[in-house]
């Protein structure tokens, strides 16, 4: 039984192992490195919010679970750790280039800290913005991360991807179809045809003007994401 059976059964599952030519042989639970580059990131992310205590490592060990022979070291290697944020982006850095083939393993990484990060019940800016920057040291884009963070945390009611009802990282072409789709469905000229009263066609203008917002928000926000990316 290794430490992390968990994450590298989640691992076996979802990489394309053809796509990871580079990676450390064997699954991610037979590399050390892998092992305390992890604990100390989740160890680190629980001093994020300026207090540490057991709550976070219970949710550590619920989503690595470390095996009974490991849990003391592993928890004092932990309580090191987390006296102290500094040093969490070299240890990020250090696991983006030993698995930069392997990106979704990464994200898997990035949502265990998630779950770490909501284990006192409440998830703080300075906790959000320690796991934003561990995902860019990751090489995960700003969409998949948003994607996360509104798994974890909800996403806001006016969030454009809400309104048109489609993943922050969907490509630019599912993006325009739910676009499309959904103003389709409530576009004003369906309810004069189904003889709404005018109240009704003033909601439906209404809501058709949010779609359209936020299509132009999704492709606005792409677009500098691009010219930042191309510069």
């Amino acid at each position: 039984m290794t430490f992390w059976r968990n994450i590298a059964s989640i691992a076996a599952r979802r990489l394309d192992l053809a796509e990871c030519a580079e990676c450390p042989p064997g699954p991610p639970g037979q590399d050390p490195a892998f092992s305390t580059a992890v604990t100390a990131l989740g160890a680190k992310l629980a001093k994020a919010d300026g207090s540490a205590d057991g709550h976070e490592f219970a949710a550590f060990s619920q989503v690595f679970h470390p095996d009974p022979a490991s849990e003391q070291n592993i928890h004092r290697l932990y309580d090191l750790a987390r006296q102290t944020t500094h040093g969490f982006e070299s240890y990020a850095k250090r696991l983006a280039k030993r698995y930069r083939s392997c990106p979704q393993l990464l994200e898997d990484v990035l949502d265990g800290l998630f779950h770490i990060a909501k284990a006192d019940g409440a998830v703080t800016q300075d906790e959000l913005d320690y796991l934003e920057r561990v995902a860019e040291l990751f090489g995960l884009s700003a969409l998949a991360f948003r994607r996360l963070s509104a798994t974890h945390l909800g996403a806001e009611a006016d969030d454009p991807y809400v309104i048109l009802d489609v993943a922050a990282d969907a490509d630019d072409a599912a993006v325009r179809s739910a676009w499309k789709s959904a103003l389709s469905d409530a576009h004003p000229d369906r309810a004069r045809a189904r003889g709404l009263p005018a109240e009704f066609i003033e909601v439906a203008e209404a809501k058709a003007a949010a779609i359209n917002a936020a299509f132009s928000t999704v492709m606005r926000e792409r677009r500098e994401l691009g010219l930042a990316a191309a510069g």
